[in-house]
């Protein structure tokens, strides 16, 4: 998949995740890939770039396989992000499906 479009869906998967529960970062990554292919490496600054701008708080907690985990847990203004991001992907995947179509169908 091009690099470009998981870029920009990265920061919307990532914040979808977390408004249904909060998530360590490998889990994260995990719950992610499962859909598409990225790696540890693009999703680490991105969580450092959310909670510094406050969308994410984070608490560490233990866990029975090692060292304690970093938990992300989303923000009343993460939500409110995260509600603007999703208007944002309709309007723009509407367009870019009506688009598609025109192209495909030649409509």
């Amino acid at each position: 998949m091009n690099v470009q479009f998981k870029k920009g869906v990265l920061e919307l998967c990532v914040l979808v995740l977390l408004n249904k529960q909060d998530r360590y970062g490998y889990e994260l990554v995990q719950k992610i890939s499962e859909q598409i292919d990225i790696s540890e490496g693009s999703a680490y600054p991105l969580l450092r770039r959310l909670t510094k701008e406050g969308y994410f708080t984070t608490y560490l907690k233990e866990s029975s396989e090692g060292p304690p985990r970093k938990y992300y847990k989303l923000t009343d203004n993460g939500r409110a992000y995260l509600h603007d991001l999703l208007h944002e992907w309709k309007e723009f995947s509407n367009g870019v499906n009506h688009l598609i179509e025109e192209g495909v169908n030649g409509e």
